[in-house]
């Protein structure tokens, strides 16, 4: 009898030991997402290299000295080929960043970051090929948190891709009920236009906790740059048309906003450097990323006029680097990252002013310079792809856009792709009012193949050694977390005597 008793008793101990296991990693669980809080993300892959980050919760600072992390060939981590400790990029930021290197190329890796107690979620990434038969590129850019749900975010997070291109406004500067939609109860923390450091940095951490923005950053590297909004609207060189004279010293506020943007985001370089800068996927492509807001822009001008020849978009250092880009290039594909819409757009038709003048519109001598430079270097296959306009976008860059429909010479595609959330036509407009805007549009610019006002979502593209494609994928709503996406539009590049031709 006294041997059941010790038998009972002794497996009494058991589950109890089981059960406070269980509860304790249920805790550790929990507490390693209250920990990691901002989510996990890589970006700036090389063929070599790739950058790690990660954020965690203000309160626990005492983890600084043990953030360690780990890159894995298995999604199990149990195939360990690097690992180090991560560096704090700011005493009061949370956030950390690393530099994996020795990595091989064209290989798909997994990642996570730990403390003696406490581990990430697993992230996904790689490194650029040397030698690739395509690549595929998500094209994102103008997310407002207060616009809508990051539906789109989710939706390209189980996308094949090799990695993410971020073309800029990432967060909005604005305070609460300022630009979005009003009825939504996601609202901008702090709850006031962002000016200082802690403010640009709540407001990237509100952004970082969203969770579809998590799931993109965790299962995709992201290649990114800066717009307007990560500083201020329509911001250039040395002033914004939304900083005013009683918001403080306006290269102050840039330079707060170059500091936490590097903070927040996984990038190979500080904000002492340049953002502008290149990355090579073998012979198949040379990515070249362009600063079109603070590195050397020129104040926009009302009309266009004479002084449209002073005007600069790039600055004289990074349009001299861009063209040593084109010109040295030997891959086959020469894919421009770019804020503002490149092309000449006419659009007297469905607005008051004919030309956008925070585009290159704004700064067309500089625009024709860079075409001229293109059609005379003989330089074949640039596809530039730009954000900013939250609308679908492809055109035959020509080469003189008045002569275009009578003297058909392109000299280069681009792509505009949609917001994320950020508002379009449809939000102002009836959705016939911006089919009929859409068709004269394409009327007086002969060289726009495709223009779409109505929808939200992101661009894919899929350059091959002889042909490349682009599809523009749409959510249906961004108004709650229930949503369809779908194809909107798929175009082909040929190549044709060394232009590209939209089919």
């Amino acid at each position: 009898m006294m041997n059941l008793r010790l038998l009972i008793l002794n497996l009494s101990f058991v589950f109890l030991l089981i059960s406070c296991s269980k509860k304790i990693s249920d805790i550790d669980v929990n507490q390693s997402a209250t920990i990691f809080k901002y989510g996990i993300a890589s970006g700036d892959p090389t063929n070599t290299s790739i950058i790690l980050w990660t954020g965690i919760s203000e309160n626990e600072k005492k983890l600084a000295d043990e953030m360690k992390w780990e890159i894995s060939r298995t999604a199990d981590m149990n195939s360990i080929v690097q690992s180090g400790t991560a560096t704090l990029t700011n005493q009061t930021a949370s956030t950390f960043k690393a530099k994996a290197t020795g990595l091989e190329p064209g290989t798909s890796y997994y990642y996570q970051f730990s403390t003696k107690k406490y581990k990430s979620k697993v992230g996904a990434t790689s490194t650029m090929a040397n030698n690739a038969d395509q690549v595929r590129i998500a094209v994102v850019s103008c997310s407002n948190y207060e616009a809508g749900y990051f539906n789109a975010y989710e939706s390209l997070a189980d996308k094949s891709l090799d990695f993410v291109m971020h073309l800029g406004d990432y967060i909005y500067e604005y305070g609460p009920d300022t630009y979005g939609d009003k009825t939504l109860s996601r609202k901008h923390l702090p709850a006031k236009e962002i000016l200082t450091l802690s403010d640009y940095r709540q407001r990237y951490a509100q952004y970082r906790m969203d969770p579809d923005l998590q799931l993109a950053h965790q299962k995709h590297p992201f290649i990114m740059i800066w717009d307007d909004h990560e500083i201020s609207n329509d911001a250039y060189q040395t002033g914004a048309q939304n900083h005013q004279d009683d918001e403080g010293d306006y290269m102050t506020r840039a330079g707060i906003a170059k500091q936490v943007y590097h903070e927040w985001m996984p990038t190979d370089v500080t904000a002492n450097d340049p953002l502008y800068r290149q990355f090579s996927i073998g012979k198949l492509v040379d990515v070249i990323m362009l600063d079109g807001r603070l590195e050397g822009r020129t104040q926009q001008l009302e009309t266009a006029g004479p002084e449209l020849a002073n005007q600069s978009m790039l600055g004289a250092q990074q349009l001299d680097w861009f063209k040593n880009q084109l010109r040295s290039s030997t891959a086959k594909w020469k894919l421009i990252g770019n804020q503002v819409i490149f092309s000449p757009l006419n659009m007297a038709r469905v607005r008051d002013q004919q030309f956008n003048m925070d585009a290159w519109d704004g700064y067309a001598s500089e625009r024709n310079d860079i075409i001229s430079y293109i059609d005379e270097n003989e330089i074949s296959n640039v596809v530039i792809v730009t954000g900013d306009t939250h609308m679908s976008w492809a055109f035959e860059v020509p080469y003189k856009a008045s002569a275009y429909k009578n003297n058909y010479r392109p000299v280069a595609i681009e792509i505009g792709t949609p917001s994320i959330t950020s508002s379009n036509l449809n939000e102002r407009s009836p959705s016939e009012e911006v089919i009929m805007g859409e068709k004269m549009l394409q009327v007086s610019n002969p060289h726009l193949k495709y223009v779409d006002g109505r929808n939200h979502g992101y661009t894919i593209l899929t350059l091959k050694q002889e042909t490349a494609s682009v599809e523009w994928y749409y959510v249906s709503n961004l108004k709650t977390k229930t949503y369809v996406e779908r194809l909107g539009k798929r175009l082909h590049f040929t190549l044709d005597g060394g232009n590209q031709l939209l089919k």
